[in-house]
């Protein structure tokens, strides 16, 4: 059983930057597959970004290529999102999740979740 605590929100105005941490505890952290979800208020959960079982492979949603990035200390069993030029659609509650077998963009595909962490940005 792993559980995930996402810590590192907040907010940021417009064209601003937030690093968001989610720690990992209860498993061996190099044995999931990560990924960043985010569900801003009245929309689904959408899928933001993942990271490989190593961290020498991501992918990252359209919507935030090349202004995000996701890193992981599997020595500090912790993911990062880093997250530059803020736009006021980044507002929303982002949630780390781990996937033993999977490697995707699927909520389904990722057994154990964080319980979110809320970023807003203001314009």
């Amino acid at each position: 059983q792993v559980q995930l605590v996402e810590s590192g929100g907040g907010l940021v105005q417009v064209g601003g930057s937030l690093r968001i941490s989610c720690a990992a505890s209860g498993g061996t952290f190099s044995s999931y597959a990560m990924g960043w979800f985010r569900q801003a208020p009245g929309k689904e959960r959408e899928f933001v970004t993942r990271i490989s079982w190593s961290g020498g492979s991501a992918y990252y949603a359209d919507s935030v290529k090349g202004r995000f990035t996701i890193s992981r200390d599997n020595g500090e069993n912790t993911v990062y999102l880093q997250m530059n030029s803020l736009k006021p659609e980044d507002t929303a509650v982002y949630y780390c999740a781990a996937s033993r077998r999977y490697y995707g963009d699927y909520a389904n595909q990722y057994n154990y979740w964080g319980q979110g962490t809320q970023v807003t940005v203001s314009s």
